[in-house]
């Protein structure tokens, strides 16, 4: 008969399987590209372009802003927000949406006849590139709130169109709302931001502020909807970073009403602002000082009424406050506000060039879109750049 099998002591067995790890782990060592040699990005990329003077401005460039930031995306969303390209229709909502087929929006259309006179609904003009694939039905409509509706729910137009939002988005299947303001729309997408802005036409629409994302998703799916910006009425999100205190934000803004439903920890800095600005009437220096409250050991060294503020606002909107290395820019009617964390852990530049602002995770993308831009600097953390359109030209 022939030996059976052998067997070797643990500890030898040990040395050996450790000793041939370790030996792989030198492979893998030898084989691993140097520093220099890899660009490992921190995070997603956001842009920004605003004229103070409300002069419009066709997509192309804020499109071309991106291409320098490619690596900072993963192709799983890219988006833009642009304000000031429905004139014709500046008086009613334009509503974007998401369908999974023809009968998800027939159910759709029905609600909607319901709670809006609708002037028109069209589909989104798209152009096919290879680019972009599976995409949903995309439309959009532009509606106002039925009086007799407004009066009967005993709701002002803006907190309705919120809610009937936040029901379809909820409620009905492979039906989603991605925008819904006046005079403002976001478009997005699962793939490169340049790319979903030529599937988007985008070099067809002008605007007097823009901006955009690429996402590089860490824990959370690509889907259409997850795509950046997230918008609710004439606010809008772009956001480059990672919440940490994302549960007890979500846990207090929902006890408002709102729904996070996206998978995504960016929607809720969406609500906050939402919920400060519109609801509370907080001022965009307040709200700022919410999110990315001071430190106390700061707000020690403030003025007397400085601190009285300050100590507030951090004692009564707590859970608002936002944790985590984010860099984000907050758009609304008639300007925008960009914001990093108080620890400055995410890259944020700021230029300059004639009327117009220009905000970037890199100045690679201010140089894209302006090469002499001006006055390039990059904001301390927790210090808010609010740029405003001059009144009457938005």
């Amino acid at each position: 008969m022939g030996e059976g099998p052998r067997f070797l002591p643990v500890g030898v067995f040990c040395f050996f399987r450790q000793h041939r790890i370790i030996q792989q782990e030198r492979k893998e060592i030898v084989t691993m590209k140097l520093e220099g040699q890899v660009r490992i990005p921190s995070g997603c990329a956001i842009a920004a372009v605003i004229s103070k003077e409300g002069t419009r401005m066709t997509g192309e460039k804020i499109i071309e802003s991106m291409k320098p930031m490619h690596d900072r995306s993963n192709g799983l969303g890219g988006g833009f927000a642009a304000y000031g390209i429905y004139p014709e229709y500046k008086e009613q909502y334009a509503l974007h949406l998401f369908y999974d087929d023809h009968t998800c929006r027939a159910e759709c259309e029905r609600f909607l006849k319901d709670s809006f006179e609708i002037v028109r609904a069209e589909n989104i003009p798209t152009r096919k590139i290879p680019a972009i694939t599976d995409e949903p039905l995309i439309w959009r409509y532009f509606v106002s709130p039925l009086s007799s509706v407004l009066a009967s729910m005993q709701l002002d137009e803006k907190e309705y169109v919120v809610r009937i939002v936040t029901r379809i988005n909820t409620e009905m299947k492979g039906c989603y709302v991605f925008s819904c303001g006046k005079n403002m729309g976001a478009f997005k997408a699962v793939g490169f931001p340049e790319d979903v802005g030529e599937f988007y036409r985008l070099e067809e629409y002008e605007a007097y502020c823009w901006t955009a994302h690429g996402r590089y998703p860490t824990n959370t799916p690509g889907w259409w909807g997850g795509a950046h910006p997230f918008t609710l009425l004439d606010y809008s999100i772009v956001h480059n970073g990672e919440i940490s205190s994302y549960d007890a934000n979500r846990r207090f803004i929902e006890m408002f009403g709102y729904k996070c439903t996206l998978q995504t920890d960016t929607e809720v800095i969406t609500y906050i602002a939402d919920y400060l600005l519109r609801r509370q009437k907080l001022t965009l220096e307040e709200t700022a000082a919410v999110i990315a409250a001071p430190f106390w050991s700061t707000i020690e060294r403030k003025s007397e009424a400085e601190k009285q503020k300050l100590t507030y606002l951090r004692t009564v909107f707590s859970s608002l406050l936002v944790t985590g290395p984010f860099s984000i820019v907050l758009g609304f009617e008639g300007g925008l506000m960009a914001l990093n964390d108080r620890l400055k852990l995410r890259s944020m530049v700021v230029g300059e060039k004639d009327d117009k602002v220009l905000i970037a995770s890199e100045e690679a993308a201010i140089r894209t879109m302006e090469p002499d831009a001006e006055n390039i600097y990059a904001p301390a953390g927790g210090e808010p750049v609010i740029v405003k359109v001059k009144e009457g030209q938005f």
